[in-house]
């Protein structure tokens, strides 16, 4: 039993000294490449709120299905040249600001019903939110 414990202990300090060399180039220590993430620090209140992706010119997801009360966050997660996106009701219930990169919208649907929206500078990006009593 101790010869197999120590065998484990042994293949994971080895997988350790791989990793730590692996991130060693050079020219020093190399930071992981984090540009495929999105990360934003949400305002108070916004954790727990439902999140739409806006990337690629898209809404992500496009439709989304919600309880009275819910609060949706549109996140614009396209990379840092590319152009600023709105989410702006259809029907006028509510019209963000230009969203660049890394900026976020908000808002809190009270009422049943559904909600289609659009970017205002690229109308043909599109999504719904459905409220559910």
């Amino acid at each position: 039993m101790r010869a197999l414990r120590r065998s484990a202990v042994t293949g994971s300090l080895a997988v350790l000294a791989t990793l730590a060399v692996a991130c060693v180039s050079e020219r020093g220590v190399t930071a992981p490449d984090l540009t495929g993430e999105c990360r934003l620090p949400l305002q108070p209140g916004v954790p727990g709120s439902t999140l739409v992706i806006i990337k690629d010119f898209a809404f992500e997801p496009a439709e989304v299905t919600v309880q009275a009360g819910t609060t949706v966050t549109w996140v614009n997660c396209a990379e840092p040249d590319e152009p600023a996106h709105t989410t702006t009701a259809d029907q006028g219930a509510w019209n963000s600001p230009l969203l660049p990169p890394g900026a976020s919208f908000t808002h809190t649907f009270s009422q049943a019903g559904s909600f289609p929206y659009h970017c205002e500078p690229h109308p043909f990006m599109t999504g719904s939110i459905v409220v559910e009593p």
